[in-house]
């Protein structure tokens, strides 16, 4: 089993409002713009290291600042994802991407920001993006942002009770719920906690939702047009960038049997503060055919006992698939998938499933996610589906980015 903690993420840098940021000469201007009228909370801004490297040479990451066009001092990070290089001249180039968010208010189609040398060391942003590996509680693999927070399950869950022994047993490669009520961090905290404790809302949240041998909120399998085939526990973890703005893990699952064909699959996870969504890539790889049929999937049984839930299910262009469900105790909630390359919808005995074709060794994108009403943000079926499809309105048309030296 792979457990290679590579944390390449490296928290910058200076927290608004805490001591002084003297400008130490240029600037590097950063502009971005969109085609939509409507408002893009959240909005994650990323550019190559390079741009900045190129605009302000020798700029270091524990001595800039990002601000927004009134000046304020915005979060961000510098990942050295790609590439993993040294500096050995200490000019700044072993970086790989600059990240940062701004709500764009609707209408507003552009802003402009500019990176700043200073003469300073500033400290790191709060995190609020975070994932790490579990393996206190039979090797889960957890993440949050302030929204929402997620697990899913590692080998030793998915191990058979050893000779006079006694542990949980579960094997599924469904996506788990942790629903929030607090902007802070809180896996650590409720794994700390405990199981009979997280399971109740005590203040911050609790773990209401339920997977078993589905695919959760999220979990994919290979389908046929009548059976989906699902793989086992995930096997190998990685992470890669852990916050303050994005955290992004892989997670890696052996081959398993798709009716007569082999496949594998490793799902990389982008987690952005501010979103109930995370996007997926999931790559399969296959032989002996030109693709496969996948099937991402929601729970149709989503809720505790008790709960006497009203589930209400929508299909909507480009690839949403969404529920929202009304408990008896537990306030509502809303699960969503939003698949951009799908082409229909489906279902078999345990989940909603959104189809789309996958090719050996080529990343399929998704989204997946949920909210709950006593979060405060989305309190209806009706405010989940226009945060939907304002979603997916926001993936078919990304922000453009562009970056030049201010003298």
């Amino acid at each position: 089993m792979t457990r290679s903690l590579a944390s390449f993420s490296f928290l910058a840098l200076a927290a608004a409002g805490a001591c002084p940021l003297a400008q130490a000469g240029p600037a590097a201007t950063i502009t971005v713009s969109h085609g939509l009228d409507i408002a893009r909370p959240s909005e994650t801004i990323v550019l190559p290291w390079s741009e900045i490297n190129r605009a302000l040479p020798g700029a270091l990451i524990q001595r800039i600042a990002v601000r927004d066009a009134a000046g304020r001092v915005l979060p961000y990070q510098v990942t050295n994802i790609a590439p993993l290089a040294k500096d050995p001249k200490n000019v700044g180039i072993a970086y790989g991407e600059l990240i940062f968010q701004h709500n764009f208010a609707a209408g507003e189609k552009r802003a402009i920001f500019t990176v700043e040398k200073i003469d300073t060391v500033a400290p790191p942003f709060p995190v609020k993006a975070f994932a790490r590996f579990v393996p206190e509680r039979l090797d889960d693999f957890a993440w949050e942002n302030d929204k929402l927070a997620h697990r899913t399950y590692g080998p030793a869950l998915g191990a058979p009770v050893p000779a006079g022994g006694a542990k949980e047993v579960l094997v599924t490669s469904g996506l788990d719920i942790w629903f929030k009520r607090v902007p802070y961090p809180v896996v650590d905290r409720w794994y700390n906690k405990g199981h009979d404790h997280y399971h109740k809302d005590e203040g911050e949240g609790m773990d209401m939702y339920n997977v078993g041998k589905t695919r959760g909120a999220g979990g994919t399998g290979v389908w046929d047009g009548k059976l989906l085939y699902t793989g086992n526990n995930f096997t190998g973890w990685k992470v890669l960038a852990n916050g303050p703005v994005r955290a992004i893990f892989e997670l890696s699952y052996d081959s398993w049997d798709a009716g007569g064909t082999p496949v594998s699959e490793v799902k990389r996870f982008t987690v952005d503060a501010g979103h109930y969504l995370d996007r997926i890539e999931s790559t399969f790889t296959f032989a002996g055919k030109a693709g496969i049929e996948v099937g991402v999937g929601l729970n149709k049984t989503p809720t505790d006992k008790g709960q006497v839930p009203d589930i209400k299910i929508g299909n909507k262009a480009p690839g949403i698939l969404m529920q929202w469900v009304e408990q008896a105790s537990n306030g509502a909630m809303g699960t969503a998938v939003i698949l951009p390359s799908a082409t229909g919808f489906g279902e078999d005995a345990l989940n909603h499933l959104v189809l789309a074709p996958a090719a050996s060794g080529k990343p399929l994108r998704y989204y997946a996610g949920a909210a709950w009403s006593r979060s405060g943000d989305i309190q209806s079926g009706q405010d989940w589906e226009r945060y939907l499809v304002a979603a997916a309105a926001r993936d078919a048309n990304p922000v453009t980015v562009s970056v030049a030296t201010t003298p």
